[in-house]
């Protein structure tokens, strides 16, 4: 498990923005499922279940049946945040599971 802390740059929206367009198809590798509550990948295992809170998107990535294998959903996201919402977010914060 892969925990992931994104903070939005004040008035950005991030969480918003990405949300929609996961759901309209502009981000066609991400898909919202389980009510927007989780985000996977087309091409990759696994998922992320996230939140929002006063500009914090809080995100917990899993590879239920392929153990390991968190480094490429996060991978994938990371590089979509820096191609497409790099001007809407203040930091990035990644804590590796420590029990493993």
């Amino acid at each position: 498990m892969i925990m992931l802390r994104i903070v939005e740059r004040p008035g950005s929206n991030l969480f918003r923005v990405m949300s929609k367009a996961m759901k309209t198809g502009e981000l066609r590798t991400f898909a919202l499922e389980r009510g927007g509550k989780r985000v996977v990948h087309k091409r990759y295992p696994g998922y992320m279940n996230w939140s929002y809170k006063s500009g914090v998107i809080t995100g917990e990535i899993r590879t239920p049946r392929k153990e390991g294998a968190e480094w490429q959903f996060l991978s994938a996201l990371i590089g979509m945040l820096a191609r497409k919402y790099a001007p809407d977010v203040e930091v990035v914060e990644i804590e590796f599971d420590a029990s493993k």
